[in-house]
């Protein structure tokens, strides 16, 4: 059951640690000023919660004893977690790891994602892991923010220039092929489901086309409809364009290990 936990842990903090990564690279990139503070101190947030993730993921690892049970992570730390894992070790849902495009797609991607995230912390406040409980209660006010400023972009951008509108329509159908994995329960959630601690992603789906079909109008956008949906990020298959994410990522500490500030 300890194993199933962390493979459940990692798996809410890679996906927010590899989109915290995407987004900072729109740092000095940013359409003005004020959008470029807004989406790097989101990706700020997001790698917070993925600290969190990772340090509690740590905590489990380091406290089995046995190195079977362990899976090989004995004396884990959240840098270990982050940098010192390969492409397949890694849980995250393929969304996450989608170029950023432009700025219509990146918008599009966190609004998809906050929309998700806010479902998911909403019900894992109430998870019978304290621990669990905890970290979603506090970056819940975060995602309420990401999730209110991305919808205003989406809206702002779907709802604006013929060039604008068609940005947004090619992002919509570039990114929409990942949305069904979102609310896809993996082995591991199934699991935890029994003794109340993970989420039934299934059951967000719902509330969450409300959402998206609410902005999506005001956006003058149409949901996609019969997608077909590519999956594989929580059992570790990935697209090729995450191994490109952890070869910048993780770079310095596997070419300085135990490099600190």
């Amino acid at each position: 059951m300890k194993q199933v936990l962390i493979n459940y842990i990692l798996h809410l903090a890679d996906n927010a640690m590899i989109l915290a990564q995407q987004n900072s690279a729109w740092c000095g990139h940013g359409p003005i000023l004020e959008q470029d503070i807004a989406i790097t101190n989101i990706s700020l947030d997001i790698l917070g919660q993925a600290r969190n993730f990772y340090q509690y993921a740590a905590e489990i690892i380091n406290g089995l004893k046995s190195s079977s049970t362990g899976g090989g992570l004995e004396g884990a730390s959240e840098d270990s977690l982050a940098f010192f894992r390969d492409n397949r070790e890694f849980k995250n849902c393929l969304l996450v790891e989608q170029e950023n495009g432009d700025w219509g797609k990146t918008i599009l991607r966190q609004f998809i994602f906050s929309n998700y995230q806010y479902l998911l912390y909403e019900k894992l406040q109430h998870s019978k892991d304290e621990q669990l409980a905890a970290i979603a209660t506090k970056a819940l006010k975060e995602v309420a923010y990401h999730l209110r400023w991305s919808s205003e972009w989406v809206i702002r951008l779907g709802d604006g220039t013929d060039e604008s509108h068609q940005r947004m329509l090619n992002a919509v159908n570039e990114l929409w092929q990942y949305v069904d994995e979102l609310f896809m329960n993996a082995d591991y959630e199934t699991e935890l489901l029994k003794e109340n601690i993970s989420v039934d992603v299934s059951s967000l789906k719902n509330k969450w086309l409300e959402k998206t079909e609410s902005v999506f109008n005001e956006a003058t956008l149409q949901i996609p409809q019969n997608v077909f949906a590519k999956i594989g990020g929580k059992q570790g298959i990935h697209t090729e364009k995450l191994g490109y994410i952890l070869a910048e990522m993780q770079f310095m500490q596997r070419a300085y290990p135990g490099l600190v500030w």
